[in-house]
């Protein structure tokens, strides 16, 4: 088969259709290697679509390759708990093994070695993508033995299996993780109750989103439900934000990996609730070793009668359908993800109109975590009166944390809402602690005279990250990665944003050689200020937040690395300004120069 015949069967496959360019590209790309500009031209003209349409979607995702790149592709999870554990002297040893500087391809095109931002394997780095399937555990040996497999070409399906053995790690369970439901049982009770019963159910138990912002689950579904269609097309959709991109946190691949059952259904219930028909998770990238479960997991659902049409007997309809991302970790954000649905780049949009409303395809969109659809499924089954009784009086039910970093037991560990940091840190072997960002590098860093604080919306509400820093950490260091990974990942859409990142992460480089200054400081509170004022979505307005809390609880980590003050500047004024007296014969050359240092 030639080329253009098989992007043509891969276009065929989806229709022809231009909302599902993503996934037109990606298994293009798994098919040729990398997206050359005529496989671009010949896509566009399948799907009808001007080519710069196209490439502009290509271009924007770190995951598809618009030139060649080496037939096996190592990218190494560079999260600052990878780093941790020696990722970066381990990328090292290998490309120096491979002859291979890091970004580059190896002359004969066999190899490419870089790093990626969080891949969600913080319990068990550090961490690698090879061909985009996930690699633990990384030692010095078993990079000396990868090396001997590229060099020999041996394909990656052939790879010891072990390698690619990814542990759930669940440390503690609680109503959620520990759950007695059946396939169908919490489902069945919704469709008894009916939409209206089952949407007061989930306002009296009040769910609020897992994701981090917190918003009424009811009330959003209700918003969705009562929003009418648009045009000859009106429908309304359940999207499942499956795009788990916040550094420290992998709470969702466990559940998508030995909780399937309960992610589907409760994107059925939401189906119920809003009135839709179609639902579709949105995998990220880095979880493509997923895709193949989930897809059976799909099956025998629709085999038990758990999905498709006149489900368990009834009237109702809804189907389940997945798209994997390509390593952006805006499309975390539901505008942006939506706008990856419909195979553009991953851009958040201007709002109002809300997804509620006007979402995915311009038709009423409920998005929804991976973590609220699941507890969705135990209110259904257990009723709001239940529910309610767990956690507090203002964050109901459970909340799945995602402890990495220096704990001699990371995982998966699930609370009732109100446990303090205290006893999370006693939980999971945490000694001599200085600091736990909670909720990843957008959320808090909380130092150690706040660890009685809770987890909570009205304490501290987290999407889930639980990353742990003890006193041999160099809080400045961990600011630092971050300050990159928010670099790395803007949009670039808005000025604040894409300026501001750039100027944060290279101010922060400048103070790590020793180069900055008291203003240097001062600069970095004035671009927290403007970014959190100006940016259009909430990257920009949290990028500069885990240097907020590291320059205000941990100072002394920014100021060592200042230049003494008494250095000698490198530009003199004064000889300066006798420098232009001597050349023009004028007393008053070079004013401007005094005027300028005086104010």
């Amino acid at each position: 088969m030639s080329d253009t015949e098989m992007i043509d069967a891969v276009v065929d496959r989806h229709h022809g259709d231009g909302t599902r360019l993503m996934q037109i590209l990606r298994e293009t790309q798994e098919q040729l290697g990398w997206l050359s500009p005529a496989t671009l031209t010949r896509i566009a003209q399948a799907i009808a679509w001007p080519r710069a349409w196209v490439e502009g979607t290509a271009d924007f995702y770190s995951f598809f390759h618009t030139r060649p790149m080496g037939r096996y592709r190592v990218l190494w999870s560079d999260n600052i708990t990878d780093r941790m554990l020696g990722s970066t002297d381990l990328m090292q040893a290998m490309c120096k093994k491979l002859w291979l500087e890091p970004g580059r391809v190896s002359e004969d095109g066999l190899v490419s070695v870089d790093t990626t931002s969080c891949t969600g394997m913080c319990d068990q780095g550090p961490a690698v993508l090879v061909n985009y399937q996930a690699i633990t555990r990384m030692t010095p040996s078993r990079v000396a033995e990868m090396v001997g497999l590229i060099r020999g070409e041996t394909p990656v399906a052939d790879w010891p299996a072990e390698w690619f053995a990814v542990d759930d790690n669940i440390r503690r369970k609680d109503m959620l993780l520990a759950h007695d439901l059946v396939p169908g049982q919490a489902l069945g009770a919704a469709l008894e109750r009916g939409g209206d019963r089952m949407l007061a159910e989930i306002k009296d138990a009040r769910l609020r989103g897992r994701g981090g912002a917190g918003f009424g689950t009811g009330q959003k579904w209700e918003a969705c439900r009562n929003a009418p269609g648009h045009g000859a097309g009106a429908a309304h959709y359940v999207v499942c934000n499956a795009d788990e991109g916040e550094p420290g946190t992998f709470k969702d691949r466990v559940l998508l990996t030995s909780y399937a059952d309960l992610v589907f259904e409760g994107m059925s219930i939401a189906g119920l609730v809003v009135g839709a028909r179609k639902g579709m998770l949105y995998l990220r990238g880095e979880y493509r070793y997923l895709l193949e479960a989930l897809e059976s997991a799909l099956a025998t659902r629709r085999a038990a009668n758990l999905l498709g049409s006149n489900i368990l007997g009834s009237a109702f309809e809804f189907d389940i359908e997945i798209h994997l991302g390509a390593g952006a970790y805006i499309c975390g954000e539901e505008s942006a993800l939506i706008e990856s649905l419909e195979g553009k780049p991953g851009r958040p949009r201007i709002r109002p109109p809300f997804p509620v409303t006007r979402g995915y395809l311009d038709q009423p969109t409920t998005v929804n975590n991976v973590e609220t659809l699941a507890a969705s499924c135990l209110i259904a089954a257990h009723g709001s009166e239940w529910y309610a009784q767990h956690g507090t009086e203002k964050s109901t039910g459970s909340k799945l944390l995602s402890v990495s970093g220096d704990c001699e037991r990371p995982g998966i560990y699930e609370y009732p809402y109100g446990v303090t940091v205290r006893q999370v840190l006693e939980d999971c072997g945490a000694s001599d602690c200085q600091a736990v960002q909670i909720s990843g590098p957008s959320g808090i860093c909380v130092a150690e005279g706040e660890f009685d604080r809770r987890i909570a919306f009205e304490d501290i509400p987290t999407a889930g990250a639980f990353m742990v820093f003890d006193e041999t950490r160099d809080m400045f260091e961990v600011a630092r990665n971050f300050a990159h990974f928010f670099a790395h990942e803007s949009c670039g859409f808005c000025t604040p944003c894409r300026v501001g990142t750039t100027l944060v992460r290279n101010l922060m480089d400048k103070i790590a050689r020793q180069h900055g200054s008291p203003y240097d400081i001062d600069e970095l509170f004035k671009l927290h200020r403007l970014m959190q004022g100006a940016s259009h979505c909430g990257l920009g307005n949290s990028a500069c937040n885990p240097i907020f809390d590291t320059l205000n609880k941990f100072r002394p980590a920014y100021e060592r690395r200042l230049m003494s003050l008494d250095y000698e500047p490198a530009f003199d004024l004064d000889a300066a300004l006798s420098q232009a007296r001597q050349m023009t014969g004028r007393d008053d050359a070079g004013a401007h120069l005094q005027n300028e240092a005086e104010t």
